[in-house]
């Protein structure tokens, strides 16, 4: 059992002491274990413990593929410094058969490396050893054989630069045959003479080197980039990005495009615009409409045969994932345009899916003051709301275009043909939207979502959600523009009814008040996911029980508290419908069957704003009046958001004054948030026959039901105000206990309404 107490929140007080209790829930509340188990978790004295596993696992590669070190007993478990280590050298079957699975699974997981260790007679450690040496060795021979293709590339712009002085030294006068001379032009002229056959000489060898290589595997295009020096990878306008957030292992690498990319990018981008038009427009035998008659499914062989250029054939091992949807949403054309080419724009909207964007170079800004024709080379990492699902890193160009008055198209298309990466488990074919233009400020969208991917990653949970195209697909993009794009519009709303209670009319206030939850939301998503920013670290439970956590420091952050925050995530499968699901987290009347921190006080919502035609769709808050009455009353700012691929509830306690502020119109950026709250997603089974309701909410099937719901619960809890403390096993345990505690009565509450 939990005690638990509440504080003011503008105090700002330490949350977790270091024997353990928490003295505060994101920004203003107390718990106290009591009865805490013991035995339940792995000590972690320090923050450092988490990463110290990795630091260990890293010291292996020094070993060879073929040998690891082998424990020593007995009188050897305190051997002396010059004492060598004896070796255990695999044996040929062993190597063989770890080989094989190496090509199918470069990275198993450690239920992976179990089952191989026993069939093998190997311990699981010198499993996951062999594999990070090889994985180290088909590096360095990567990198060996880029070095060897820059230098024979290298080599022949030199002999072609030789070739053009010799040629420059001899040349003759057309008219009279006589030898040319430089002064009898301007200097200018001739340096344009210069530079205009040096570009007709580069597109011709570029057309050849295109002509040769498209259609062949994407390892076979050569590298036509000179060495750089990688540029760090820059996050767009996503909050968290400080200790706990870093790049992946693939966006690390990547740096903008060279001079000699930037042709063949162009080209690529050219054909892609024209495939992505024609996917958008195109009906049978191209696309397939699906049984139920609510989807398309893509016909692979006749894509082949429509479009056999492309960026290359279907990678080994990969899965083609591709869908498209149509939807008429409230926002004028060149509006969404300009969102879709500004990234931080678009990675704001898109908060759910996009959980790092950067624009690594911009190739054109486009003609007549717009964006038709503007070229962006981007990285994107793409997400699913749960600790299961690995997001999936691309490297690609945005490409922009008006085709008509009032249509434009937007496209990306993978750049892995000109930077091969050996660690990329997912390319764009020609994806995008089609947008036109409709009457009274209304736009027509059409996307067009085409990826292949590597999804062995993926928990057994998602595995239905993900394999069906719904968890990353064209249904899910087109759903989050039209439930963001009616929020824009109620930010902008000026003829707000006054008859309701709690509602906001003040212009400014609601403004301010919105941009908050967006923070808030934001700041969510982008902690909640299997990004390769993140490190999580398995607490307890097995299976989909298990309680993963991880820490962050938090320094210098005007919208953050300062001290240790410990985020804690589960997903896990519910037999009720989404909307059931959703409706019973977003009801203040229900809060205090599962919201432990509330304390069995009575939630009341204060004020709220309606920002979509679902009643679900709503900025809310809420004040908690605590039984106990020496105890001063705390607000919540919660955000609940609904679409027919997913829906939000998301909270975090807010300081009173500061809240004043803002809803008179202050400045938003400085209220210090701290956000909680659930993730829910159709589980896959039945998502083609969940329709929209009249609102735009999930809404059941004929039969009565949608399906079950994947749950994602998760808590940012401050476990202590100074950043270079010591992160305590209790303040884990307690945050672990606090998780468990909330799934265990959201489960119980919702079977006992199933039932």
């Amino acid at each position: 059992m939990l005690a638990v107490v509440m504080i003011p929140v503008r105090n700002m007080p330490t949350m977790i002491s270091g024997n353990g209790n928490v003295s505060g829930f994101g920004t203003s509340l107390l718990v106290q274990p009591s009865n805490m188990m013991e035995g339940q978790l792995h000590p972690l004295e320090s923050e450092s413990e988490i990463g110290r596993m990795r630091d260990d696992e890293l010291d292996s590669t020094t070993k060879s593929g073929s040998e690891n070190h082998e424990a020593a007993s007995g009188d050897d478990q305190n051997p002396r410094p010059n004492k060598k280590k004896r070796y255990h050298r695999h044996t040929q079957h062993q190597i063989e058969e770890m080989e094989a699975f190496f090509k199918e699974c470069p990275h198993p997981d450690d239920k992976q490396r179990k089952e191989l260790g026993r069939e093998l007679g190997l311990e699981p450690l010198q499993v996951k050893f062999w594999f990070q040496n090889k994985r180290t060795q088909m590096k360095t021979q990567h990198e060996r054989h880029e070095n060897t293709q820059l230098r024979t590339e290298n080599e022949k712009l030199r002999a072609d630069n030789m070739r053009y002085r010799e040629a420059l030294s001899t040349a003759s006068c057309p008219n009279c045959g006589g030898p040319t001379a430089v002064g009898q032009m301007s200097f200018d002229e001739h340096h344009l003479r210069l530079e205009n056959a040096r570009l007709r000489e580069e597109i011709d060898r570029i057309s050849a080197i295109a002509a040769k290589y498209v259609g062949k595997p994407v390892v076979s295009y050569p590298l036509l980039s000179s060495p750089m020096t990688p540029r760090p990878f820059e996050f767009g306008a996503q909050p968290g990005t400080g200790d706990m957030y870093g790049a992946g292992d693939l966006l690390r690498s990547i740096s903008s495009p060279s001079e000699a990319d930037k042709p063949i990018i162009i080209e690529l981008a050219v054909a892609a615009m024209e495939e992505l038009v024609r996917m958008a427009q195109m009906g049978e035998p191209l696309w397939m409409t699906s049984l139920d008659g609510t989807t398309y499914v893509l016909n692979e062989e006749e894509y082949i045969r429509t479009f056999p250029r492309g960026i290359g054939p279907k990678p080994t091992g990969f899965k083609c994932e591709a869908s498209r949807e149509t939807a008429v949403v409230i926002m004028n054309h060149i509006n969404l345009v300009e969102i879709l080419m500004d990234v931080n724009q678009w990675s704001t909207v898109f908060s759910g899916i996009v959980s790092k964007a950067s624009t690594l170079d911009v190739l054109s800004t486009g003609i007549a003051g717009n964006y038709n024709g503007a070229l962006q080379v981007m990285a994107t990492e793409f997400q699913v709301p749960s600790p299961l699902v690995p997001t999936r890193e691309s490297y690609y160009v945005r490409y922009c275009k008006q085709h008509a008055e009032g249509t434009w198209a937007v496209v990306d298309v993978s750049l892995d043909n000109i930077r091969p990466s050996p660690t990329a488990r997912c390319r764009r074919r020609p994806s995008g939207c089609l947008i036109q233009e409709m009457p009274n400020g209304y736009s027509k969208v059409t996307w067009v979502e085409h990826v292949e991917v590597d999804d062995s990653g993926v928990h057994s949970l998602y595995k239905q959600l993900v394999s069906t195209g719904h968890a990353f697909g064209a249904q899910r993009w087109i759903a989050t523009l039209d439930r963001q794009c009616e929020r824009l519009a109620s930010v902008m709303a000026t003829n707000v009814p006054t008859g309701d209670v709690g509602v906001i009319t003040n212009q400014d206030g609601r403004k301010s008040m919105l941009k908050l939850a967006e923070r808030m939301v934001m700041s969510f998503c982008a902690g909640v996911s299997a990004s390769t920013a993140h490190t999580w670290t398995t607490l307890s439970g097995t299976g989909a029980d298990d309680v993963r956590v991880m820490t962050r420091k938090s320094v210098d952050d005007p919208g953050r508290p300062p001290g240790i925050v410990l985020s804690a995530a589960t997903s896990f499968w519910l037999p009720v419908s989404p909307k059931r699901v959703f409706d019973f987290l977003r009801d203040e009347n229900s809060r205090s069957e599962w919201d432990i921190l509330s304390n069995g006080g009575v939630v009341q919502e204060m004020a709220h704003i309606a920002n979509g035609r679902d009643t679900g769709n709503c900025v809310s808050l809420l004040r908690v009046n605590s039984a106990n009455s020496s105890q001063s009353n705390m607000l919540i700012l919660q955000e609940s958001c609904t679409d027919p691929t997913a829906s939000f509830v998301i909270y975090a306690p807010v300081d009173i004054v500061a809240m004043n502020v803002v809803l008179n119109g202050g400045d938003p950026d400085y209220v210090a948030l701290l956000p909680s709250g659930f993730a829910i997603l159709p589980d896959g089974s039945t998502i083609t026959a969940a329709t929209s309701s009249a609102g735009g909410g999930i809404d059941t099937d004929a039969a009565g039901s949608s399906g079950g719901s994947l749950l994602t619960v998760a808590f940012q809890i401050l476990v202590d105000s100074v950043p270079t403390a010591k992160l305590s096993l209790g303040s884990v345990a307690t945050v672990n206990n606090l998780i468990a505690c909330t799934v265990e009565r959201i489960k119980a509450s919702l079977s006992c309404e199933n039932a």
